[in-house]
């Protein structure tokens, strides 16, 4: 095996994105040498063990551990990290999702800066739209830059968020954040869980398919790859024919496995009203044109995901009222909407519904809007002129964008064009922060204190016109 190909680490290489990285790298492999670090677990090595014997090094470790990690980046050209806890399981394991997810980007940006020649490596990071919280209509369209806000009861937004800050203010000169959107998933033979009820029947997502998504980070490690790409921000989307309804997207899955009907299986009253996520992103676009990927549509995937449907679900959708019982059983258990109503939960039910009230109201399919929204995007105002470019953007606008946040810019000189240098601001509460221009103005992040504290999110809306515009139309 030549030693001058590149070399390339893969987290999560044993996740649903992992994976597809996997196959699309090894279909490729001619051109690179792939390292995976990975929990030494019976799953872990059931999955790569295939990919082992075509020539797979696996660093078998943790991603808490400094020492796993710093053996796995040690060598390494390109990093792709995609490994961490995600929903539903981290909703489950808090402080676990915390030390994983936050702890593994501070042992990957530190491993990075033990390397000899740091500026040699790249890191590729995976960020979530969730960090962009509910977004209804009309503010149903984002963008990178529109405001960081995080649903409440939402740890794993919340360490997503904690990471993507490490990464953009790690002073790595080769970093990309990449905010990856709902994964599609036939889930029809495993268990349901309550989360799907926590979704909002008015919202929208921009899906991708696994396949894209391994195609996108086997493309980001090509040669080809523009130098713009690197030291900014993106989000993943798989385009105009993956923007749904969520309403559709149910259509379309529980078609996929014969539900002829979804209003026969399920009821408008067990999913949540608010404090979700979801949006159809105006810019996702751009990462196709920098990095072509997209080759699948949703459609796509589920026809060819609904012949490997086991007969014995195809056999249930044709019973519409077992399968009605299943879905309620889950809302009714543990997490689901159903339980919070039924225990009383008044904060489950005001972050979910706003309240008893609203979720009373609630009627039945009859009364729910199936139009589509809007499809012309409405941009959000990100509080300073986008058409100046970086280089020449005035202390004066910056200290403009940061009161449309409701605070100021600390920091006397700045130096024109210098993005990545931490600059001192303050937010309408008083607190004092570092924080690089690529974080505030590219990424939407504000005050970290701020925006970790979900309960503040009223008060900080009256302050900032900025986070007023994703706050106020979630309130009706």
């Amino acid at each position: 095996m030549s030693t001058s190909r590149k070399t390339i680490l893969l987290t999560g290489a044993s996740g649903n994105m992992g994976q597809a990285t996997l196959a699309e790298l090894f279909q490729r492999q001619d051109r690179s040498q792939i390292r995976a670090l990975a929990l030494d677990t019976p799953n872990d090595r059931r999955i790569l063990a295939p990919y082992q014997k075509q020539g797979l090094s696996v660093i078998w470790g943790d991603l808490t551990c400094y020492q796993d990690v710093l053996k796995a980046v040690t060598g390494a050209d390109i990093i792709l990290h995609v490994g961490g806890l995600v929903s539903p399981y981290a909703d489950t394991r808090p402080e676990l999702t915390m030390k994983v997810n936050v702890g593994a980007a501070q042992n990957i940006v530190r491993a990075i800066q033990s390397q000899p020649d740091p500026d040699r490596v790249k890191l590729v990071y995976i960020g979530t739209v969730a960090q962009y919280g509910n977004r209804p209509v009309p503010i149903h369209w984002g963008r990178v830059g529109d405001p960081i806000k995080l649903s409440t009861f939402d740890t794993y937004a919340l360490s997503k968020t904690i990471a993507e800050r490490i990464v953009i203010e790690s002073g790595l000169k080769n970093w990309l954040s990449l905010r990856q959107t709902g994964i599609a998933r036939m889930a029809a033979a495993e268990p349901l869980d309550p989360i799907t009820f926590h979704t909002t029947l008015a919202g929208v997502l921009e899906w991708i398919t696994p396949l894209d998504s391994g195609r996108l980070l086997a493309n980001v490690c090509e040669e080809n790859v523009p130098d713009e790409l690197w030291g900014n921000i993106y989000n993943i989307g798989g385009g105009e024919p993956n923007r749904l309804t969520n309403l559709e997207l149910f259509e379309k899955m529980l078609g996929a496995t014969g539900v002829g009907n979804y209003r026969e299986v399920l009821d408008p009253r067990w999913f949540a009203l608010k404090n979700f996520h979801g949006q159809w992103y105006s810019d996702s676009d751009r990462l196709e044109e920098l990095v072509p990927f997209r080759h699948q549509t949703l459609d796509d995937y589920l026809q060819e995901q609904s012949a490997k449907v086991p007969w014995y679900i195809r056999l249930g959708s044709a019973l519409p009222r077992l399968v009605r019982r299943k879905f309620e059983e889950v809302a009714r258990g543990p997490r689901g909407t159903l339980s919070w109503l039924a225990q009383g939960d008044v904060s489950h039910i005001k972050a979910y519904f706003g309240s008893l009230n609203l979720w009373k109201n609630i009627g039945g399919w009859e009364s729910i809007p199936t139009d589509r929204p809007p499809a012309e995007p409405l941009l959000l105002d990100h509080g300073y002129d986008e058409t100046i470019p970086p280089e020449e953007l005035t202390r004066s606008e910056m200290n403009e964008a940061a009161r449309f946040r409701g605070g100021s810019l600390l920091t006397k000189k700045i130096t024109p064009g210098d993005w990545r240098s931490p600059l001192k601001w303050r937010c309408h509460d008083g607190h004092e922060f570092a924080a690089s221009l690529n974080l505030i103005l590219k990424g939407g992040h504000w005050c970290p204190a701020c925006i970790s504290n979900t309960p503040s999110y009223p008060e900080m809306a009256r302050h900032s016109a900025f986070f007023n515009q994703v706050w106020a139309p979630d309130l009706s």
